[in-house]
């Protein structure tokens, strides 16, 4: 209730209900700073494809981060749509070595869930806020291109169907749509330069490669877990922050829903990406938190040395070394 005889008071109090939104951008400052104009690659996934109010509110971090100065991209898979439009056709949902099984025909329906389902959506919850975000695949302007991956299952090459393993990357179409200030949208699907065939490609995969080929600034992994954790499943400790080789190190113990996204991020931060950010999806607003507060959420891995003789990371275009990140 107001009180009109004393101003002042009034006034005070809405100057103390204000503050802590003021110290939140004061907080922000440093953050938008460096990252002002730099690429931010995020794959999008896990419940945020899923949850409603999880997807307006990734569409609205992705908006604020171009809002921001900054260049986000978006690559998506998904998984939880490819599986029940499968069912719907009557056909079997099968996975190999963490990989979807995929046969000419649930490569049809593949291509049709991300391109015409998954990333339109997307596409429309991003354009509520103005004309940013244009859909594409890896297929478009040759962006990915891959081959046939046949992935070893105790010491065999197993055929797993079209399911594609990187070969080049061309960034063209996507520094063109950036430069013209838009959100590039990326189903991660690729053409084969030799059999010309489409392919599956991970989306983990798809993000960190995308990332390394842009220089980006960071590479950030929606996931259904807090991050990476030190001792699963004795204890639910998060790792905060690890370098290049502790990530590698521990590789071969983590669980095999894991291990593309670290795989991903070791490889980002060792091509050139300054950090790489495995976080929860399932938290609204997850990417702001990451990026924009001095706690931050989930896992950060950085290069080994990032300030080290002969390391690129860490350093602008300009050559000016930048401060590590504390966490």
């Amino acid at each position: 209730m107001t009180d009109p005889k004393n101003p002042e008071r009034q006034q005070g109090a809405r100057r103390h209900t204000a503050l802590p939104k003021a110290q939140t951008l004061v907080e922000a400052l440093p953050w938008l700073t460096r990252h002002n104009g730099k690429v931010v690659v995020i794959k999008f996934g896990g419940n945020a494809m899923v949850d409603e109010e999880l997807k307006a509110a990734f569409a609205q971090d992705v908006v604020f981060l171009r809002q921001a100065g900054l260049k986000p991209v978006v690559v998506h898979g998904g998984g939880p749509q490819i599986s029940a439009q499968l069912d719907r056709h009557g056909l079997v949902s099968e996975f190999k070595a963490g990989l979807r099984v995929t046969t000419p025909e649930a490569m049809d329906v593949v291509r049709m869930v991300l391109a015409g389902q998954v990333q339109r959506e997307l596409v429309g919850l991003l354009n509520q806020h103005g004309p940013l975000a244009v859909g594409m695949t890896g297929e478009d302007a040759h962006t990915i291109t891959a081959v046939k991956h046949f992935p070893r299952i105790e010491g065999e090459s197993v055929d797993i169907g079209r399911v594609g393993e990187i070969t080049a990357i061309d960034t063209g179409a996507i520094e063109a749509l950036l430069a013209d200030g838009r959100i590039p949208v990326v189903s991660s699907i690729a053409r084969a330069a030799d059999d010309h065939h489409v392919y599956n490609v991970n989306a983990d995969t798809a993000a960190a490669a995308l990332a390394a080929a842009l220089g980006a600034e960071t590479l950030m992994v929606l996931t259904d877990v807090e991050g990476l954790y030190e001792d699963w499943p004795n204890s639910d400790d998060v790792i905060s922050k690890l370098t290049a080789t502790e990530l590698e190190k521990l590789l071969p113990d983590l669980s095999s829903g894991m291990v593309p996204k670290m795989q991903g991020c070791l490889f980002a931060v060792r091509n050139g990406v300054h950090t790489a950010r495995v976080i929860d999806g399932r938290v609204q607003h997850s990417i702001l938190l990451e990026i924009f507060t001095d706690e931050g959420i989930g896992t950060m891995v950085v290069p080994d040395d990032p300030a080290g003789p002969g390391s690129t990371a860490g350093t602008d275009v300009s050559g000016t070394t930048q401060k590590g990140e504390a966490r």
